[in-house]
């Protein structure tokens, strides 16, 4: 049988993953109760997500449902659980999965440059322009305007010299 997942949403009490799916073999519209157990506050939401989506009851459903997707339901039933609302929730999920471009990346351990750099990929890949993109053109020439005097470094007068 093929499911085709329509929209996916948590239920706080009792802990639940919630998704609405097509069923394409009746032509009817589903809703499917996945109910969250031995979850609590201090729960990995990652692996969490790993564990719904390769259980073998869910697996069939959750085939067209990305993990980052669970996973932000599940950061979403965390919160529910530390008593934090929604908009705080939503606003940490927002502060987790954006870069500031003024961060030090040096400064980060292994665990968080690797967060870092994923957000960094999936970002390059939702803006990449590719050869079947209807927008796409090929050999864009652009010209920057010349009207404020150019800023040179220090160093770039010094290196000349040098030589």
């Amino acid at each position: 049988m093929k499911y085709i997942a329509k929209k996916c949403g948590v239920r706080f009490q009792p802990p639940a993953i919630i998704l609405i799916y097509d069923n394409e073999t009746e032509g009817k519209s589903r809703q499917r109760i996945m109910p969250v157990r031995n979850f609590s506050k201090f729960s990995d939401c990652t692996r969490a997500a790993e564990q719904l989506k390769n259980n073998p009851r869910h697996k069939n459903y959750l085939e067209l449902v990305s993990l980052k997707q669970l996973e932000k339901l599940f950061v979403f039933l965390r919160g529910y659980l530390q008593g934090q609302s929604l908009a705080e929730t939503k606003e940490q999920i927002q502060r987790e999965t954006t870069i500031d471009p003024e961060e030090d990346l040096n400064k980060l351990d292994d665990k968080e440059l690797a967060k870092r750099k994923s957000i960094m990929d999936e970002l390059f890949e939702k803006n990449q322009k590719r050869k079947d993109d209807p927008s796409f053109v090929y050999d864009v020439e652009v010209e920057f305007p010349q009207d404020e005097q150019l800023l040179s470094c220090s160093w770039d007068t010094e290196s000349a010299d040098e030589f």
